[in-house]
């Protein structure tokens, strides 16, 4: 299942290509374009890349829910009934795939950070703790949209459901403080689960991390993943 879907990821380079283009222009925009009009205390390009690196996770996931809600409209499903397959290999195949093709993204929008000002003073394990939230994060956005690629009625549907993550990160603590923002939407800010995550990846690669960041931002992984897992079994199951 997994060789399946990285054959067809190799046949449809535009998936990869939109992962990486977005967030690479909301990064020339936002550091160099509107970087200066931000005051955060610190260079911008450190500031920006944690909040990168997240909108390149879901900038990569409408992919996933319309070959995942492909597979289950088509009748690729029903196919597999009769063959001695694990069903729920698809399900995992799917979001090992999108794991790898994100982190193959935000590998790529990193090493263009660093060209663009980026330095971090992370040490060797708070790298290691960057990759392992990051690694987190995509696994429950990954959950999540399989979730929401098995809910839509039709695979173009199933590529609008990831809007709305897309547009969270711009209501996080990404591109500017929270406690920068009008009332409503600071407290939404401040809240919500990429906020979180953002804050303890800076905080890592600024060499501070904070220890109650870092708890929110697994207990919102771990929650998402859950939901998501749940959901993407319960659906596959009752549609299968």
């Amino acid at each position: 299942m997994l060789r399946r879907n990285f054959r067809h990821t190799m046949r449809n380079p535009l998936a990869m290509f939109n992962a990486i283009i977005m967030p690479l222009v909301l990064m020339f925009l936002m550091v160099y374009i509107l970087g200066d009009a931000f005051n955060v205390g610190v260079n911008y390009a450190d500031y920006a890349t944690p909040g990168l690196i997240v909108t390149t996770i879901c900038y990569g996931i409408s992919p996933t829910a319309i070959a995942v809600n492909s597979d289950m409209t088509k009748g690729f499903i029903n196919r597999l009934r009769v063959m001695h397959v694990s069903r729920g290999a698809v399900l995992n195949a799917h979001v090992i795939e999108t794991m790898l093709r994100t982190l193959v993204a935000i590998a790529f929008i990193i090493g263009v950070s660093f060209l663009m000002g980026f330095r971090p003073s992370a040490s060797f394990t708070q790298w290691l703790g960057v990759i392992g939230i990051v690694v987190l994060a995509v696994l429950a956005i990954g959950w999540l949209t399989v979730a929401f690629g098995l809910a839509a009625k039709s695979p173009e549907s199933a590529g609008l459901i990831g809007v709305p993550l897309m547009i969270l990160p711009f209501l996080s603590s990404a591109f500017t403080p929270a406690d920068k923002m009008g009332p409503g939407a600071r407290q939404f800010a401040e809240y919500q689960p990429f906020t979180s995550i953002i804050e303890t990846v800076r905080g890592l690669l600024t060499g501070a991390p904070s220890t109650g960041s870092a708890i929110a931002a697994v207990a919102w992984c771990v929650g998402i993943a859950l939901i998501g897992y749940l959901w993407a079994r319960r659906t596959f199951t009752k549609r299968g």
